[in-house]
């Protein structure tokens, strides 16, 4: 998983309350297990609108998704991260996102952003313009016009996203006490 620290530039000002996880991602693209392919289908049913935010030229490649309340409510389809990662999305802020759709992201590199609906507005009208910053580390987003807003993270799902490490990553780090107890484990009992 790579490692998210900064992520800065400019913004898809999607806002909007309770976009789904089949808005996202629509269910027909989940027919496969490869993450690969599914940002054709992405936001498809907002791409279909003329003038969308996506398909806007001065935002094609924005690193940062900013949405309304309640963004990747329904079901549980971890191709919805898969789908914002492969846009080239690191980062979502809104007021509330879904918890299962929260999971999925950080498991997956994708920072989820909590801040509260005027900031989130402020933001939403930056976006429009200039870029925006955000500072995993010190827990702050900034724009160019000195807005800065504090957001709180879970420390384990920080450290996890700052270094880069996913579930693998984590068991990866303890292979030395992995090896030493499966060492022990076959000398004292070789029939395991």
């Amino acid at each position: 998983m790579k490692a998210v620290k900064i992520v800065e530039g400019r913004a898809y000002p999607l806002g909007g309350s309770n976009i789904d996880t089949d808005i996202i991602i629509p269910a027909h693209y989940l027919k496969t297990t490869d993450r690969k392919g599914l940002a054709k289908g992405a936001f498809e049913t907002i791409r279909a609108k003329e003038g969308n935010v996506f398909d806007n030229p001065e935002y094609k490649g924005a690193p940062i998704l900013i949405a309304g309340d309640n963004f990747g409510c329904g079901s549980s389809r971890e191709h919805a991260a898969w789908a914002i990662k492969e846009m080239g999305i690191e980062a979502v802020i809104a007021p509330r996102f879904s918890d299962i759709f929260s999971g999925n992201a950080f498991k997956n590199g994708l920072l989820t952003v909590v801040l509260p609906e005027a900031d989130v507005e402020r933001l939403l009208e930056v976006a429009k313009t200039d870029p925006i910053t955000l500072d995993l580390e010190n827990q702050v987003v900034t724009t160019p016009f000195q807005d800065r807003f504090h957001f709180d993270i879970d420390p384990f799902r920080k450290r996890c996203l700052l270094e880069g490490l996913d579930e693998i990553g984590l068991t990866l780090k303890d292979q030395d006490k992995i090896s030493q107890y499966e060492d022990v484990l076959a000398s004292d009992r070789p029939w395991v």
